[in-house]
């Protein structure tokens, strides 16, 4: 019995060994794409086995072909991927080492434009979902007609100060240079201011009710005559001109901002005023701000000849009365004649702005 066992026992070792030895082949097979494999031949019943070798069957060949393509695709895909690693580094590198070279202009220009960029883009964005929003149109149309009435009531403080800086730009200041040696001149009456380069028409005759002053303040300044502060050049008193510093852009008239500057003029300026062919010349003494119904302000100049120019401030607005008074120095004041007198007038305030065209259109003054 023990000798029969014993031989089961080898032929079964036999078996696994053979199998073994079947699943290294083909391993080998599929890793090294060997042609053949050994496999075992047939026991021959003492326990010995023969081995020859035979052609690889097709299905090894198959399979050996796709671990052959699988690890191929594989080290492909590594080969790529570091290249393409190794690749990003460099650039990465040789960018990093163009920043450094640049100047610090360089770089300051380039955040510029970055910012830039950044904030075109955002106002882009923003202005893109507001076109989309449902209530962009209404909003907007609001917006624009609150501007609109705004600028049709405060157009005279928004032109009034731009004005300030650009105004009279249309005078050549070499038409207003003067000889205040010679006293004769043309016969139209005129108002030169050289230091602010004004030099523009006199109304005179007028009546000083509010419409007729600002009637005559469309062609120029308005001489304004009240009791006690009723002379004309040449005559002791105090001689009143009138004349805006801004007014609606919507009035007719050229000089709706010629006394814009008014309030640059102080104490020593000249002030030149061309009457009946006569050329008077003053130099201011005396700036003050007063409300418009004092007119108090105007009187008290009986001894000499003098004269008191008139504009509303702040520009844009007819709150208070600026007025520029000046003394005659040429021709001799000694010479001057009395005033006439005769003006009698009920008038309590002086002259100011026009109403503006809202104003106009609701009655409002």
């Amino acid at each position: 019995m023990e000798p029969e066992n014993s031989t089961d026992e080898e032929n079964k070792q036999v078996h696994r060994d053979a199998a073994a030895e079947v699943v290294r082949g083909q391993l080998d097979a599929i890793y090294n794409n060997q042609p053949k494999v050994t496999r075992p031949s047939s026991s021959d019943g003492t326990g010995q086995s023969q081995s020859q070798s035979q052609p690889q069957p097709q299905a090894h060949r198959t399979r050996a072909g796709s671990w052959q393509q699988y690890h191929s695709q594989w080290q492909d895909y590594y080969q790529k991927y570091y290249e393409r690693y190794y690749v990003g580094h460099l650039h990465q590198a040789i960018a990093e080492q163009a920043e450094v070279q640049k100047s610090p202009e360089e770089k300051h220009e380039e955040d510029l434009l970055n910012l830039r960029q950044k904030i075109v883009d955002g106002a882009k964005q923003s202005a893109k979902k507001a076109r989309k929003s449902r209530h962009f149109i209404p909003a907007a149309s609001a917006v624009i007609v609150m501007l609109l009435v705004a600028f049709v009531q405060y157009n005279q403080i928004l032109i009034g100060n731009v004005e300030a800086y650009v105004s009279p730009g249309a005078i050549d200041p070499q038409n207003i240079v003067v000889d205040p040696t010679s006293s004769q001149v043309s016969a139209d009456p005129r108002l030169i201011i050289p230091k602010i380069n004004v030099d523009v028409p006199v109304i005179y005759n007028v009546n000083n009710d509010h419409d007729s002053m600002m009637a005559a303040m469309f062609k120029g300044v308005a001489h304004f005559s009240i009791p006690g502060a009723d002379s004309v050049p040449g005559q002791n008193g105090n001689t009143v001109f009138s004349g805006h510093s801004s007014n609606d852009v919507f009035d007719p008239g050229d000089y709706k901002w010629i006394f814009v500057q008014l309030d640059k003029l102080q104490p020593g300026d000249t002030i030149i005023a061309n009457y009946n062919s006569v050329r008077y010349v003053y130099t201011v003494t005396k700036k003050q701000v007063v409300k418009p119904t004092d007119v108090q302000a105007l009187l008290g100049y009986n001894d000499k000849p003098y004269v008191t120019l008139i504009t509303c401030t702040p520009i844009g607005t007819a709150l208070n009365r600026l007025l520029v008074t000046a003394e005659q120095i040429s021709p001799d004041p000694s010479k001057a004649k009395a005033a006439d007198t005769t003006q009698t007038s009920n008038n309590t305030s002086m002259p100011g702005n026009g109403p503006t065209l809202l104003e106009k259109l609701f009655g409002s003054h």
